[in-house]
């Protein structure tokens, strides 16, 4: 199991993570700043990219994310901690499961993002179920569905993830 940070550590790097937002907005970003600390200790830092790439995705804590995978040259980042500005939204939290990552610590939460303009309410009542309409997905199965998933399970040399 992952030893907890100490409450000085968890606030030294929410305070980073606080800072790489306030820089982002300076920078014409989005306020949000994450950073993911490596079971290695090392801090690999994200900020929000959305407009400036024209990326959705391109959230701070899955920028983090990503330069932390890029970094240790391993996308299974067990042992690591994520510490975000503001709460994750279901887009981060997931990418940070994908990732392994072992905790996560927010500074604010998705009620000071809702009343800044960032109110992502929605995505959580569709995750919960109770808001389908929004973005239905449906199964369409046909003869080839499993395809790629043969060609997966006849590979030797597949890394598992």
């Amino acid at each position: 199991m992952l030893t907890p940070p100490s409450a000085r550590d968890i606030n030294r790097f929410l305070d980073q993570a606080i800072q790489l937002a306030a820089g982002s907005v300076a920078d014409g970003g989005g306020p949000f700043g994450a950073l993911v600390v490596t079971a290695d200790g090392r801090a690999h830092e994200g900020v929000n990219r959305v407009t400036r790439d024209n990326d959705p995705t391109a959230h701070a804590e899955v920028v983090a994310i990503r330069t932390a995978a890029s970094a240790s040259a391993n996308f299974d980042l067990s042992g690591a901690v994520l510490y975000a500005s503001c709460e994750p939204c279901p887009l981060c939290l997931a990418a940070a499961l994908w990732a392994r990552v072992g905790r996560v610590y927010f500074a604010a939460d998705r009620h000071a993002a809702a009343a800044a303009g960032f109110d992502d309410a929605l995505f959580y009542e569709y995750f919960d179920g109770t808001r389908p309409e929004l973005m239905p997905v449906l199964q369409t199965a046909v003869p080839a569905s499993d395809v790629p998933f043969q060609a997966w399970r006849d590979n030797p040399d597949r890394t598992e993830y």
